[in-house]
């Protein structure tokens, strides 16, 4: 694990990372198998990135096998990051616009990326069980979300995986791309399809649909920062 990545998750409670964390047999199984195929990748579960104090937590599925699973950090090193961290620089949360590797120097403002799974899952498909058990994890960091912060998922099961660490009921706030949801202390849940390629390509989220998201999540953050000041 990078220091770096050390470093963001020391300082969030320690109930939120654990980086020897094996919960999940068929997690820990498949990233036995991979670290055999690939001796030189992460192979671990991967720590939350950037500010542990943000206003903006972003909440992916998991870590990908090219991606966050070789280079440690969430959305680093695959296409799923490519279109998250060009817009999280466009809207002033990233300082650079692309995620090359953990030791690549991009810091982000006022921002936190996470996962609902922090280990790698076989086909990008993590079981119930598996969501259900890294959900403490998840729990114990969003519980550190300051009041009116900004909250986004990508895809169903960050939405269902959110509310469920928050104490919600996913049926009582269903997933749909550019839903807001209110939640307690102000917080607000965004929705968003995830960045995979698959979406991309298939256009099913497009540059557009995302940035307009990101329109809304700036406006509730600004809303946030007038009523502090006042």
């Amino acid at each position: 694990m990078t220091r770096a990545a050390l470093r963001e998750a020391a300082v969030l409670p320690a109930e939120a990372y654990d980086p020897e964390c094996r919960r999940c047999p068929r997690l820990a199984r498949h990233l036995d198998e991979v670290r055999e195929e690939h001796p030189t990748y992460f192979c671990r579960p991967v720590a939350p990135f950037g500010d542990p104090r943000a206003s903006l937590v972003i909440v992916g599925l998991a870590p990908g096998k090219h991606g966050a699973n070789a280079t440690g950090r969430p959305f680093t090193g695959d296409y799923a990051g490519i279109l998250l961290y060009a817009t999280l620089f466009k809207y002033g949360f990233a300082s650079a616009p692309e995620s090359i590797s953990a030791g690549d120097g991009l810091r982000l403002i006022d921002a936190r990326i996470t996962n609902a799974v922090k280990c790698l899952p076989p086909g990008n498909k993590p079981l119930p069980v598996e969501v259900s058990n890294c959900n403490a994890y998840l729990g114990a960091e969003l519980g550190t979300l300051p009041e009116g912060a900004a909250l986004l998922a990508l895809g169903r099961v960050a939405h269902e995986a959110s509310l469920r660490a928050l104490g919600g009921r996913p049926k009582n706030h269903p997933f749909a791309h550019g839903a807001e949801h209110n939640l307690s202390r102000n917080v607000r849940l965004f929705d968003s399809y995830h960045c995979s390629r698959y979406n991309t390509n298939t256009r099913r989220l497009t540059t557009a649909m995302f940035e307009r998201v990101f329109e809304s999540i700036s406006k509730h953050l600004a809303r946030r920062h007038v009523a502090q000041a006042v």
